[in-house]
C-alpha cells in the first residue's frame, strides 16, 4: 500500500473520503482559534481596565495625602 504525504491526497486511506483541510486546519488553528484569541483579548482589555482603574485610585489617593501633607 502507498503512503501518501499529502494530507489532502490520501492515496491508498482506505474509509472513503475525506474532508480537504486547509493550511490552518492542519496546523491546528481552525476556525475555534478565533474564538481563543477573541476570549484572549476580551480578558487583557478587561485586566488592563482594572489596572488603570487602580492606578487612578491610588494616584488619586496620593494626590490627597499630598493635599493634607501639605495643608
Amino acid at each position: 500500500m502507498t503512503d501518501s504525504k499529502n494530507i489532502n491526497n490520501p492515496v491508498g486511506q482506505g474509509g472513503g473520503q475525506r474532508k480537504r483541510q486547509s493550511r490552518a486546519e492542519r496546523q491546528n488553528n481552525g476556525p475555534h482559534r478565533n474564538l481563543d484569541r477573541q476570549s484572549a483579548a476580551d480578558k487583557k482589555a478587561e485586566l488592563v481596565r482594572k489596572m488603570r482603574e487602580k492606578a487612578a485610585a491610588a494616584a488619586a489617593a496620593d494626590q490627597a495625602g499630598d493635599g493634607a501633607a501639605q495643608n
